[in-house]
């Protein structure tokens, strides 16, 4: 009886042993993350991407180095959306958040809070306008241009919001049929006249993504202040897509300096303000 009684309980012990081990490697198959499983992970193109929760107020914080970028140098998207209407000579532009709120905190950004460039599709017309604040987040001015399609790049440097400068396309009056127009060739001679004013361009080497010095000669006739400085450059590449402003090296010199950052051709304006008018010097350059 008692030789029966512990064959049993041998018996017993392991079919419990058994199972244990049975359930252990179960579950602890069960417990291993699927990357972790073998070729499962690499060959079958396993999402294991996770969503990050983002902070309330996040992308304010994260882009407050964008502020007052004035070209195609940042890549921050923009959190602000500006708008222009065009009818009856009057320019009319809004400024609102991604909720549809009117952006009302700008910064003064050269004794302006809004410039307003406008090209035509062909890059010959230009016009540097400052339209008047009428309202929160609304600006306006009366300016005539002649028919044609036009681009518009509105210039301004929010307090708290990333803002990037991306041309806006509008058209008035009647359209061409065709658009063929000469394209831009590089100046041979980066020489320009204007109401008998004449500017030279000097430049370092021109090459994609390197730091270039543009130097302008007014021959003796030294500019006046214009906006807080001694001019002003605006850069537009040959499809009117990628915009630079920059502003003089420092307060004594008409030295600007800049980047490129693909080759191509890009059309320069230099503005300067002299015997009390400001002119709009014109040049072609390649960068290589």
């Amino acid at each position: 009886m008692m030789k029966k009684w512990a064959i049993s309980a041998v018996v017993y012990l392991f079919i419990v042993i058994v199972g244990y081990n049975v359930y252990v490697n179960w579950a602890g198959k069960e417990a291993v993350p699927a990357h972790e499983q073998g070729a499962a992970y690499n060959g079958d193109k396993v999402d294991t991407h996770e969503e990050e929760p983002h902070e309330q107020g996040g992308h304010g914080a994260a882009h407050d180095d964008q502020h007052g970028d004035h070209g195609g140098h940042g890549t921050a998207e923009s959190e602000v959306i500006a708008n222009i209407d065009v009818s009856n000579k009057e320019m009319n532009i809004s400024l609102q958040d991604q909720q549809g709120n009117a952006v009302e905190e700008l910064e003064v950004n050269h004794e302006k809070l809004l410039h307003l460039i406008v090209v035509d599709d062909h890059l010959e017309t230009y016009v540097h306008l400052h339209p008047e604040q009428i309202g929160p987040g609304e600006f306006k001015i009366n300016h005539s241009l002649p028919d044609g399609s036009y681009k518009a790049f509105i210039d301004i440097k929010p307090k708290s919001l990333s803002y990037a400068v991306t041309p806006i396309s509008f058209a008035i009056g009647d359209q061409e049929k065709e658009h063929a127009h000469p394209q831009l060739t590089a100046d041979a001679v980066f020489e320009q006249k204007v109401d008998d004013y004449k500017v030279t361009l000097n430049l370092s080497e021109l090459k994609a993504g390197q730091d270039v010095t543009l130097t302008f000669d007014l021959h003796g006739k030294q500019p006046e202040p214009y906006l807080g400085a001694q001019g002003h450059v605006v850069i537009l590449d040959e499809s009117g897509e990628k915009y630079l402003h920059v502003h003089p090296a420092n307060n004594k010199d008409t030295i600007f300096e800049t980047s490129f950052d693909e080759p191509g051709l890009y059309k320069i304006w230099a503005e300067f303000k002299q015997d009390g008018a400001v002119r709009a010097f014109p040049f072609v350059v390649e960068v290589q």
